[in-house]
């Protein structure tokens, strides 16, 4: 994979994936406003998955997981302008100003696709990531102050995401896993959002679930893996990045040890060895990692 950033600040970079494709599952530290230039990218969240492409602008809030898989397209590699908003930048912004409004942790990724002030603000930027010196670190506070100021003229709900430095709050696990089981993100990650210690989180995970959540994690991922590639049709390739696996080597050998047969083979007969109860397609084998 050839990956290419320059950057004017921290806060601000232009980044290029030149090679066919690439996936990652993270969870952003900080709101991320991005404006793509070429490519594309598919975004998937436990309630929504979204497509983007050239023109598109989106911002990505932070402490929700996510897998994201960049393309190239039309021979063009995937090139955006990013720009994070962070919690030290924010907290400055917002203490300049009277607004009243709840805060609210809002896992949806807003859209403000060919907006011509956001546009013009990003665009703006291009011949900076050209300079030889370093751009003025005032300059670059400007640009991301404008991009904040747009957004609260476009979107009067923006404050209430924004304005919002509250780290994650303990929820209910049964119901927070259930819908993110398939983002593949450390379990230290997972207690974080949970709100949770690590210690914390694999000690309520034994009560409730009882198991270790690297199998149960596992097993719901190769379970949700079996049903995109029997009821959906679904390619290995596609349903392994996005069913939590790395690759497809290692989800093809989790597939075999837990179900019997691999990926291919259930692909090339679509069904079940004879041998095998139908109640297996969601059980496999209890001797799962």
């Amino acid at each position: 994979m050839e990956h290419t950033s320059k950057y004017l600040t921290p806060e601000i970079k232009l980044s290029c994936y030149e090679d066919s494709f690439f996936k990652s599952d993270i969870v952003f530290d900080q709101h991320m406003l991005i404006w793509f230039i070429s490519g594309e990218t598919k975004i998937i969240q436990a309630d929504a998955t979204h497509h983007f492409k050239t023109g598109d602008i989106f911002l990505i809030p932070r402490n929700i997981p996510a897998t994201i898989i960049n393309y190239p397209k039309d021979g063009l590699p995937h090139k955006t302008v990013v720009m994070l908003l962070t919690t030290k930048i924010l907290r400055s912004f917002y203490a300049g100003t009277t607004s009243k409004h709840h805060a609210i942790s809002d896992p949806k990724i807003r859209s403000f696709s060919n907006h011509p002030l956001l546009e013009s603000c990003l665009a703006s930027l291009i011949p900076y990531f050209e300079m030889k010196e370093p751009f003025p670190v005032n300059l670059a506070s400007l640009k991301i102050v404008e991009a904040i100021s747009i957004l609260r003229a476009i979107d009067n709900k923006i404050d209430r995401v924004l304005d919002n430095f509250d780290d994650p709050h303990k929820v209910e696990l049964i119901s927070f896993m259930e819908k993110n089981y398939m983002f593949n993100m450390p379990i230290h990650k997972y207690a974080y959002l949970t709100g949770r210690s690590l210690t914390t989180f694999k000690r309520d995970f034994k009560k409730t679930f009882d198991t270790t959540p690297r199998r149960w994690l596992t097993r719901k991922r190769l379970e949700l893996a079996h049903y995109q590639l029997t009821q959906k049709k679904r390619k290995p390739v596609e349903v392994c990045y996005e069913s939590g696996f790395e690759n497809l080597s290692h989800f093809s050998f989790a597939f075999k040890k837990h179900f019997g047969y691999s990926p291919k083979n259930l692909m090339q007969e679509n069904l079940l060895p004879s041998n095998a109860p139908a109640n297996s397609l969601m059980t496999g084998n209890k001797n799962a990692p």
